[in-house]
């Protein structure tokens, strides 16, 4: 009997021992881990707080980018020191400003890809700035040609909308050439073209009247490169560079165009004239609107 009890005690002992120990599992349970509902409020709030650091880095980074596109879009102002006189030579407005110098142009493009980015390149290379007369049919085929030669800072002009005498045309005629290409290289670039050069050089008082109306300068050129030379023999970069050498003078109105021969000669050529002491004028420091003597 006595035995009986004994083993009894112990038993109940023991489940009451196992009962407090579950019950003190229990609890610290409760106090170490967090309840579901706490972690995922935990998350949440992280996640939320990680997503508006993302956003602000986002807006910060978009503010930095349209500031620099704003910047970039930002046209330099240049002071007008020099003017072109009637025999289109570039003239300094004072005695303070540099004479010794030439003005580079370009007609009859934009042609293609390669010869148009090589050209740039050297240009870039002499630090050199040039007029590129456009012809509004090559524009058409090429839009991406001009693009590129605004965005390098190169000057744009109109060189009619067809390669073809001017001053056979009618009136209306002649507004359609020029105005066309003022509208096309103003909707690619968002600047219209203030130099005018005719091709062939032909004019008649109408246009003159008209370009003058309409804040435009008529250029012709002073010193004739011959790169559009149809004789095979002088379709070479010596011809072209002798040419423009042989008729050098202060202030020379260069004419070229975009031709292999005449990119090949590029180089040589601008290096030969900063040898001379010539520096080449930016276009946007030619006043359009000086009235010549």
């Amino acid at each position: 009997m006595n035995k009986k009890i004994l083993l009894t005690s112990m038993l109940a002992f023991l489940v009451v021992a196992g009962c407090q120990s579950d019950s003190s599992l229990d609890t610290a349970t409760d106090e170490t881990e967090p309840s579901q509902e706490v972690v995922e409020q935990v998350v949440t709030d992280g996640t939320k707080e990680q997503e508006q650091d993302n956003n602000e880095s986002n807006t910060e980074e978009t503010s930095q980018d349209d500031d620099m596109e704003e910047q970039n879009n930002q046209s330099v102002e240049v002071d007008k020191i020099y003017y072109m006189d009637q025999n289109y030579i570039i003239k300094p407005m004072n005695e303070n400003v540099d004479s010794k110098v030439v003005l580079l142009t370009f007609d009859d493009g934009p042609k293609k890809e390669e010869t148009v980015v090589e050209m740039l390149n050297i240009l870039e290379d002499h630090d050199a700035k040039a007029i590129f007369f456009v012809n509004g049919h090559r524009i058409e085929v090429n839009p991406e040609l001009l693009t590129t030669i605004h965005e390098k800072g190169q000057i744009i002009g109109n060189h009619a909308w067809d390669h073809i005498l001017l001053d056979e045309l009618t009136n209306e005629e002649i507004d359609q050439q020029v105005d066309d290409v003022q509208d096309i290289v103003e909707t690619l670039t968002g600047t219209a073209p203030q130099f005018f050069r005719a091709p062939h050089g032909k004019t008649n008082t109408y246009l003159r009247e008209k370009l003058a109306a309409s804040d435009i300068l008529y250029m012709n050129w002073s010193n004739g490169s011959l790169d559009w030379s149809a004789n095979p023999d002088e379709q070479n970069a010596q011809f072209v560079i002798d040419n423009v050498m042989n008729q050098l003078h202060q202030g020379s109105n260069i004419l070229m165009h975009e031709n292999t021969w005449t990119i090949e000669a590029l180089d040589t050529l601008l290096t030969k004239l900063e040898e001379e002491g010539y520096s080449f004028v930016d276009p946007a420091a030619i006043d359009i609107h000086y009235e010549v003597e």
